[in-house]
């Protein structure tokens, strides 16, 4: 089969191409650090550079695949580029909230629509969107980024049944916190979006020593991979693959609760609480 794998550089991306080879399969890796894609290159892996932000890009990429595969198209389709926006809404910009649905919401959408006109003619396909259990657990700092996923799972789950009558398959993958660079680089965005001006900057501090915490006790990409892997394989896969499969009593414990209790766990976890961010409180107006 001719699989298109994005965000291919690093993680989940990298190691999902590289498994998908080795069980046979003609992977293409697509992302934006073509250096990074060069040193897994192999007669079973061929790097492409893909920018999801750029239209050109895109469609360049859909000529080069076509080419590779001499006009069959793909067989399957794993979404898995993206990144994470942190910072308090409040604070953050139009700009960096637009750019975070760009890639991982705009950006995707654009390319599946490019890829799908050949595994409609065959009437048969599939597409993975590598979502997140942050598209069903919603929490604080990293907003924009949740919001993308929660977006990207109502999408995929209109586009399943849309899809279905044609052939062709739509399942979402649901990563847990995984131990790969993109946990590394969304701590990266929390430390740049701290700012001395800034009501959260407690907030932000809190938040890289939870995500480095978090990493200590992160899965590895092997669950995720093979999420995939199975997702790809099965004849009828499920819609959607929580990876690790643990991460699924969370959020079935996040659904139970109610959302005052929720919101209170998560701000007493984030600091998000008067004492901890020194908030006087409101003064009483007499009336």
């Amino acid at each position: 089969m001719f699989i298109l794998v994005t965000g291919a550089s690093s993680g989940i991306g990298r190691d999902s191409a590289l498994a998908l080879a080795a069980a046979g399969h003609h992977v293409i890796a697509a992302a934006r650090r073509l250096p990074a894609l060069e040193q897994i290159r192999s007669t079973s892996i061929t790097p492409l550079h893909l920018d999801l932000d750029d239209p050109a890009s895109i469609a360049a990429s859909v000529a080069e695949i076509d080419r590779i595969t001499e006009g069959h198209g793909l067989d399957v389709l794993v979404n898995n580029a993206g990144y994470a926006t942190a910072g308090a809404l409040a604070e953050l910009s139009d700009r960096a909230l637009r750019a975070q649905f760009e890639t991982n919401v705009f950006g995707l959408m654009a390319l599946t629509r490019a890829l799908l006109p050949p595994m409609l003619a065959r009437g048969r396909g599939r597409i993975i969107n590598v979502s997140s259990v942050s598209g069903r657990i919603p929490a604080p700092v990293l907003g924009a980024y949740h919001a993308s996923k929660y977006a990207l799972e109502a999408l995929s789950d209109a586009l399943r049944m849309e899809l279905a009558p044609f052939g062709v398959q739509v399942v979402i993958v649901e990563p847990g916190t995984t131990k790969s660079e993109f946990a590394s680089r969304a701590l990266a965005e929390a430390t740049k979006a701290r700012g001395t001006t800034s009501r959260y900057t407690a907030v932000y501090d809190r938040a890289a020593k939870m995500e480095a915490a978090f990493d200590r006790f992160s899965a590895t990409t092997k669950p995720v991979v093979r999420a995939i892997t199975r997702a790809i394989r099965v004849r009828r896969p499920s819609a959607r693959y929580v990876a690790p499969k643990r991460f699924a009593l969370l959020i079935a414990l996040v659904r139970l609760l109610p959302t005052s209790w929720a919101d209170a766990a998560m701000r007493r976890a984030f600091g998000l609480t008067r004492a901890a961010l020194a908030v006087t409180e409101p003064k009483q107006l007499d009336i």
